[in-house]
């Protein structure tokens, strides 16, 4: 055994990973946390989170994500506020290298790197994010109930995204820059028969409109065969054209799908190296919620521990 390495560390401090912090510390095997350029995750740069369970009230997500950092803290967490650039997964122990260029050894690797949505890059759009500007249906739709709102995408994604907010707003434009979708036929025609939903074809949005007191109220959209520019009123402004899960440093290393995600041994967090676990959104291309990555850095742990226990690590 070296005793020079880790029994764990891990690659994110989202929900996932702080969780799976959380889990290791109290099993005694003493992790370390790399938190990467977006400490807390995606959370950290969410409003208002109503549906993490036991906060009846609901709790900003920079306020949710501190108190699971201070948790994993206090059962003996290191954190540290580095990125990891580099693995060598093919000696043990593992070698992880930091943007500071360190290099960490550890028995076991759990990485929770989560995904990224893809914007369309806009000023306005990055000005307006969290101020009716979302890219997740399931965690800010509730707040436009009874609000026109607009869909960008053309894809699947784009399609559960209107069907879902369809139920909560007044009226959902959807707007896309080609003259169909992307989308599976039957998911198009759900969103092409519902009564509430309506269509903006060939055309792409050059601006979000609204501030940062009152929010979103509308897009500036332009017709790409016409050029004919027109302003659809809205308040919710969700952005559905995909998600990249963060994946780059690991490709030719581990096993991944063609959507870009970690894959893991069915029914646990088992990457294609024993001893590299993967949680949250890194390998969970269908649920994509605090709640579940919290839930598989759990299980993220908890196969760690039980590695480290066969191997005699721990």
């Amino acid at each position: 055994m070296n005793t020079d390495a880790h029994q764990v560390l891990i690659i994110g401090s989202g929900p996932a990973g702080l969780t799976a912090a959380i889990y290791a510390a109290r099993a005694q095997m003493s992790p370390v946390v790399f938190e990467g350029i977006e400490s807390g995750g995606q959370l950290y740069s969410t409003t208002d989170v109503e549906n993490f369970p036991g906060f009846p009230q609901g709790i900003k997500g920079p306020e949710l994500m501190e108190l699971m950092r201070k948790q994993a803290e206090r059962f003996g967490t290191r954190l540290i506020p580095r990125s990891v650039v580099r693995v060598d997964f093919l000696e043990r122990p593992f070698k992880v290298w930091t943007d500071d260029e360190q290099v960490h050894r550890s028995h076991t690797v759990i990485i929770a790197t989560g995904s990224s949505h893809k914007w369309l890059g806009l000023d306005s759009e990055e000005r307006l994010r969290g101020h009716g500007v979302s890219a997740c249906a399931t965690c800010d739709g509730y707040f436009f109930r009874g609000k026109d709102i607009v869909v960008v995408g053309g894809g699947d994604s784009a399609m559960e995204e209107a069907l879902f907010l369809a139920r909560l707003g007044s009226k959902v434009t959807v707007i896309h820059r080609r003259n169909q979708f992307r989308a599976s036929k039957i998911m198009g025609d759900r969103v092409m028969s519902h009564p509430r939903i309506g269509m903006k074809w060939n055309s792409v949005v050059e601006e979000v409109l609204g501030d940062e007191t009152n929010g979103v109220t509308g897009a500036r959209v332009r017709d790409v065969v016409t050029g004919e520019t027109v302003v659809v009123q809205c308040a919710g402004f969700f952005v559905a054209i995909g998600r990249k899960p963060n994946t780059e440093i690991f490709e030719g290393i581990l096993d991944i799908d063609r959507s870009g995600y970690l894959v893991t041994k069915p029914g646990s967090t088992h990457t294609s190296i024993d001893g590299v676990f993967a949680c949250g959104e890194v390998q969970d291309k269908t649920y994509r919620q605090a709640i579940t990555s919290a839930g598989s850095g759990a299980m993220a742990a908890m196969d760690a521990e039980e590695w480290l226990e066969v191997f005699g690590f721990f």
